[in-house]
């Protein structure tokens, strides 16, 4: 996208570094499928329609609704669990991608094989999956009673808990995958260079592996950060009704009746925390990775 959007700038300042027809469906699919959608529903969500569905005039009373409205916590509370998962997800998914590299040798193809598998399958089996897992009679709390860990069932479904497990298991392979194209051109030379030159084995990873992999680290985050503030399915099914996020509340609000402009306005401004809360992380990443060279 960052390649796309360069090429449009040098073909409007005259540097035809690529020809203009080849971005062109992409741009299109952006403003059909994107801001086109986008628009409609910030236009929903300042509309004011009378018992006949005539638009009358348009209102921002449902931006001032939202604010009087306990849904703030909602935003709040999928950004912990976006910053959560994506945390997670990148300690996990670094060591697994430099192992696969540099270390799995001829097991490479079959890790590779089995990291991408669960793709092959349908995501709900996945969720349903983990019921048999989670669930009171499950393979989890038998083992956990097996070994003495518990004396009774937990109650592990219908809880932050099986959210946060299903939002780690299902993006790890999205954060994984970057960093894995990251570290597969990265010179493992320079890792014997720097041992070489006295550098400790915590110095080689910050100031040569992180700075040389940013590419594969903010593409991951984004991958695993953005659909995970708005992740809707998981919480729906393994976190049961009493913990809401901003995906159920706006599925809530635009389903409902009445509650149409509403659940526009959720949207728009939650679009606008998650736009800006990843362009702060964003910022704070290259300044990190800027400050370890």
């Amino acid at each position: 996208m960052v390649r796309l959007m360069r090429c449009v700038t040098n073909r409007f300042r005259g540097e035809n570094e690529l020809p203009f027809f080849f971005g062109t469906p992409a741009i299109l699919w952006q403003i059909i499928f994107f801001i086109v959608p986008l628009l409609a529903i910030l236009f929903f969500s300042v509309s004011v329609f009378n018992s006949q569905g005539s638009l009358i005039g348009f209102s921002f009373a449902s931006f001032k609704y939202f604010f009087s409205m306990p849904y703030v916590w909602v935003i709040l509370r999928s950004l912990w669990l976006a910053f959560f998962n994506v945390s997670v997800c990148f300690l996990v998914a670094y060591p697994v991608a430099y192992y696969l590299v540099f270390r799995a040798g001829s097991f490479k193809p079959l890790l590779f094989f089995l990291l991408v598998l669960p793709f092959w399958t349908n995501f709900l089996l996945h969720i349903f999956a983990w019921f048999f897992v989670l669930e009171k009679e499950g393979f989890l709390n038998l083992f956990l009673q097996s070994v003495g860990l518990i004396s009774k069932p937990l109650h592990l479904l219908n809880s932050s808990f099986a959210v946060y497990l299903m939002m780690v298991y299902y993006y790890l392979p999205f954060m994984i995958l970057p960093l894995y194209a990251a570290l597969d051109r990265f010179d493992g030379d320079l890792i014997e260079a720097s041992y070489d030159l006295g550098a400790t084995w915590w110095q080689t990873i910050w100031k040569i592996l992180i700075p040389s992999t940013a590419g594969g680290i903010v593409t991951g985050f984004f991958m695993v950060f953005v659909p995970s503030f708005g992740e809707f399915v998981i919480p729906e099914l393994l976190g049961g009704d009493k913990i809401m996020y901003v995906g159920n509340v706006v599925s809530y609000l635009v389903l409902g009746e009445n509650t149409g402009a509403l659940g526009g306005a959720f949207t728009v401004l939650s679009c606008l925390v998650l736009g800006l809360s990843a362009f702060v992380c964003y910022l704070g990443i290259v300044r990190l990775i800027k400050m370890l060279k």
